[in-house]
């Protein structure tokens, strides 16, 4: 722990306050920022991974649909599979009654045979898509699992197929090629309906049906047969590319699921940041409103003794100091204090302002004379760098409901930047008047070195400066035009800075009509009211009683009476 002896500014004069103050805050550099953080590290790196997550998650938009197919590979298996057990019932309805249809023209041997494997079949897709369904497949699993659902649906193909081979030929009327192009069309129709999520699974179920009906009907030799026959194969593409088209809707609505909820959780993971980080910014004000609270009066104290003991001693008033350096360097502690002390004022009151604790005491002010004991405030320091203040004021403004003292320094503050950027010998003019509106406005433009446009903003900061204005002027806090906002803000007002380089300077600060006064008419005196009704009652007594004239002609409308006699004027 450090010593306090090893800090010499630590004396019993300034105050055991200020000497407790600051021995904790030299010997643990930390204690401001225990008071700023939480223990929340873990929430934030947990929502930064997840932010980050979920940002390339969303680079799946950028993919299209082809590279959502693989992403969502696994999902559409998934589909495929809940659609097979789903249309278990149906599956078995469509093979009993090709079962049935076939008795007709087979054996019975053969259609127990055949409905043994078509039942058997049923069964493998059933079981191979619940054992799917209860596992916890990986998408790296994908390619293995489509692989078996195509296999089984070439074998449910085949097994189709074969009840078409077995079936014969039934002359040359064309009910057999009615009937095989019917049952052909209907199967291939269903197999898109229940697999249309597997790629080219219609197409593998079906190739091996129209394969077989294509033949068969190719056999009989009939124009209708072949036409037929050539719808058949046709009508398989056709369905084929439904499925992909179903397929990829599917997909596609997949992807917009998925990056709905991505940006549902990036919305929420970033609310939760902001949440924090306002939190922090709270606690990060609160910390910083209590330190300049409490380190205000410990460093104003030992300041103005500072500012009081130079002055002293530099007016010899104790004795004379027979040391010219001593003067000398009084001097520079006495002004080096001055600004210092400046320098916490103008940082204790923008901090105020910005903590919202700056309180206006509104009432009746006269922009005029604000005007006026600004400029006698700085005429001195004018004079000493020969520089012209021109002063135009607009003869009776009436009072603006503001804070007095606030108004002060607006006034001063841009006095006292015109002053110090402009070079000796220059001219600053300082108006005052109406606004278009109904408002009042100080304009002050002075011939110092201007300012970019680039710079502006910079200057308009917080402890900002330009770089012209670094190197001419003198030395400033950079925090007396971001007073100047602040104040008229809470005014309701209007600050613009115009300037050019090599050309000036010119700030405007505008308060709104709402807080110009009027002038309302006096209120008369008894005497003067009885008297006004006198005189309106012998007016309008006089033009009764005023004989008609034959020869008169009427008086224009804009004709008035004159207040002395009642003769039109």
């Amino acid at each position: 722990m450090a010593n306090p002896s090893f800090y010499p500014c630590c004396n019993a004069n300034f105050g055991p306050n200020f000497q407790c103050l600051a021995f904790a805050f030299m010997s643990d550099p930390s204690a401001d920022k225990i008071i700023v953080e939480r223990l929340s590290g873990r929430g934030d790196d947990q929502s930064r991974q997840a932010v980050k997550d979920l940002r390339e998650g969303l680079g799946l938009r950028q993919r299209g649909t082809f590279g959502r197919h693989d992403h969502f590979g696994m999902d559409a298996l998934r589909r495929h599979a809940q659609m097979q057990y789903r249309s278990r019932i149906t599956l078995l309805i469509i093979v009993t009654l090709g079962g049935y249809l076939a008795h007709f023209a087979l054996p019975i041997e053969t259609v127990a045979i055949w409905l043994t494997l078509a039942f058997g079949g049923i069964g493998v897709l059933l079981r191979t898509a619940r054992v799917f369904l209860d596992s916890d497949a990986e998408q790296k699993d994908a390619v293995l699992w489509e692989r078996r659902f195509m296999m089984l649906q070439i074998a449910l193909g085949i097994i189709w197929g074969l009840l078409f081979f077995l079936h014969p030929i039934v002359g040359q009327d064309g009910v057999f090629s009615v009937l095989v192009f019917s049952g052909a069309m209907v199967l291939m129709g269903s197999f898109v309906i229940i697999s249309p999520n597997l790629k080219y699974g219609a197409m593998l179920a079906a190739f091996p049906i129209v394969a077989v009906t294509v033949s068969r009907l190719a056999m009989t030799g009939t124009i209708a047969a072949l036409g037929m026959a050539l719808v058949l194969a046709g009508a398989c593409f056709f369905f084929q590319r439904v499925g992909d088209l179903t397929r990829n809707a599917y997909i596609d609505f997949l992807g917009s699921k998925a990056e709905r909820d991505q940006l549902i959780m990036e919305l929420e993971a970033s609310r939760s940041i902001s949440d924090e980080a306002r939190r922090r910014a709270e606690e990060s004000n609160l910390a910083k409103s209590r330190f300049l609270a409490t380190m205000s009066h410990e460093l104003r104290t030992p300041l103005n003794a500072i500012l009081g003991f130079s002055e002293v001693m530099s007016k010899e008033v104790m004795g004379p100091l027979n040391n010219d350096f001593y003067k000398e360097y009084v001097g520079d502690i006495h002004s080096s204090g001055s600004h210092l002390l400046q320098l916490i004022n103008e940082i204790l009151d923008l901090s105020r302002v910005e903590a919202g604790r700056y309180e206006l005491n509104e009432e009746a002010t006269s922009l005029t004379d604000c005007i006026d004991a600004s400029q006698q405030m700085v005429k001195l320091k004018a004079s000493e760098k020969e520089i012209a203040l021109v002063v135009q004021v607009h003869p009776g403004l009436p009072q603006i409901w503001a804070d007095e003292r606030a108004v002060r320094q607006i006034v001063l503050n841009l006095l006292s930047n015109a002053i110090k950027f402009t070079p000796r010998g220059g001219t600053i003019w300082l108006k005052c008047g109406w606004t278009a509106g109904g408002g009042q406005y100080v304009s002050i433009k002075d011939t110092g070195p201007g300012i970019s446009e680039e710079e502006i903003p910079i200057v308009l900061s917080s402890f900002g400066q330009g770089s012209i204005a670094i190197k001419s002027a003198e030395q400033g806090t950079g925090l007396g035009l971001p007073i100047v906002q602040a104040l008229m803000h809470m005014h309701d007002g209007h600050f613009e800075l115009k300037s050019k380089l090599r050309e000036g300077t010119e700030v405007i600060a505008t308060f709104p009509r709402s807080r110009v006064m009027e002038i309302m008419p006096a209120v008369p005196t008894d005497g003067e009211e009885k008297a006004s009704e006198e005189s309106s009652f012998r007016l309008r007594r006089r033009r009764v009683q005023a004989p008609p004239l034959a020869n008169v002609e009427e008086p224009h409308e804009h004709a008035q009476f004159s207040k002395a006699g009642g003769e039109r004027a």
